[in-house]
């Protein structure tokens, strides 16, 4: 094989990172290179964390240290058996990429994954060595995100804790069966394994010794992780059970969503046609759902006898209908609790509503001032100046919310 050049390496492996989603910089620790001595920064005056539509973050260079695998997991597109370009970063390779692209204010730091090369251990000891490189010999202060390997030496991820701001550990499928079906040569148990021991160095950080010395900081910003949704038959109540029982017992910062997408000379055990990308868009709202407003699994999954989100109207609004006997909700006398329910209302506006309505009754415009989409809101609340009236039990209210119909393609 030719020898690549390292542009042709950067789109050969860049273009592979597409596929993994988990690439957020929020949770981290402050760190800037005030004073002259080191490189960087992960936040503060001079960095833009850009985001996606979706939520992921743009600003990170998001590469594979490699796209060579030993593994064949049938829906990965880099797994041995595939027909792909291959190309493969040396750890000077990366670390130099990095601060070049981070001096030219391309990126705020690195998302780092890599195919499986010779084996576990061999590769996440390259991926620690370019965290380590960049920290204690570039004096890099900028985010860093490493994909780790579940099968590596609990030491490797030690260390690699010790020199990033997040760690993630893909569960790959929502169900163990998926995984030993369609990823046989990994290990639900271990990769669980490895995210209860990365959360318990996170605890065991936190601890002071004796003397009132802090331990050193492991992955500040956390851990998380991604899942495929439409390779196998999982519904959404099976996916977002999944992500209940991460976020428990790990304390995930995030579970990500990805949807599946078909790959060249596929296996037979893959459907033909990626799942509809509004499916991903539903699942991160469902998840936040459970996360900061209050929602159960049931709630969110219960009124759809096969399990599913409804693609056409939010998770919220779809409860708010199948539930009209609790509204219309005074926003005068309502609790923090209800009020998190109303469509329309995020978090943020349900604080401006409790914090101004210690002082004096709310009205109709001060809801618009204060960010809440009143469009969805409106058939829900009663409030001085507004009434719904028949509104709230109309029977066309769900079509007022669903997108219109469209003429489906002949070809």
């Amino acid at each position: 094989m030719a020898k690549q050049t390292l542009d042709q390496k950067l789109a050969i492996l860049s273009d592979a990172a597409k596929y993994d989603a988990s690439c957020a910089s929020s949770g981290s620790t402050r760190r800037d290179s005030r004073g002259g001595k080191s490189l960087g920064s992960n936040e503060g005056s001079g960095i833009c964390h850009a985001y996606a539509p979706d939520g992921r973050c743009i600003s990170l260079l998001k590469i594979l240290m490699t796209n060579f695998c030993i593994y064949d997991c049938s829906y990965c597109i880099n797994r041995v058996s595939s027909n792909v370009p291959r190309a493969r970063f040396s750890v000077e390779e990366v670390v130099t990429l990095t601060i070049e692209f981070y001096r030219r204010n391309y990126i705020e730091g690195l998302f780092l994954s890599s195919g499986i090369i010779r084996s576990p251990d061999t590769t996440m000891l390259d991926m620690v060595r370019i965290a380590r490189k960049l920290r204690h010999q570039e004096n890099f202060r900028g985010y860093i995100h490493l994909k780790t390997i579940p099968d590596a030496a609990p030491e490797l991820i030690e260390e690699a804790g010790l020199l990033a701001d997040r760690l993630s550990i893909n569960v790959e499928l929502p169900t163990d069966a998926s995984v030993k079906h369609y990823a046989p040569e990994k290990s639900p148990e271990q990769i669980r394994r490895a995210m209860a021991d990365v959360r318990l160095r996170k605890d065991g950080a936190k601890d002071r010794s004796h003397t009132g010395k802090r331990p050193p900081r492991f992955a500040p910003a956390g851990q998380s992780t991604q899942m495929i949704i439409g390779a196998d038959g999982a519904t959404d109540a099976t996916v977002l059970g999944q992500s209940t029982r991460l976020y428990a017992s790990y304390k995930l910062k995030r579970v990500y969503y990805s949807a599946f997408s078909p790959i060249p000379d596929a296996s037979t055990k893959l459907p033909l046609i990626s799942p509809p990308l509004q499916r991903e868009h539903r699942l991160y709202q469902a998840d936040w759902l459970l996360r900061f407003y209050g929602f159960d699994l049931h709630e969110i999954t219960g009124h759809r006898k096969d399990g599913n989100l409804d693609l056409e109207i939010d998770p919220k609004l779809a409860w708010a209908l199948a539930h009209r006997g609790l509204f219309p909700l005074d926003v005068n006398r309502a609790s923090r609790e209800m009020l998190l329910r109303v469509p329309g209302f995020g978090t943020k506006t349900v604080g401006r509503i409790l914090g101004t309505r210690r002082h004096r009754s709310l009205r109709y415009e001060d809801l618009h001032r204060m960010g809440a989409s009143m469009k969805k809101a409106r058939a829900f609340v009663t409030l001085q100046g507004w009434s719904p009236g028949p509104l709230t039990d109309s029977a066309d209210l769900r079509a007022r919310f669903a997108p219109p119909p469209q003429q489906m393609s002949l070809f």
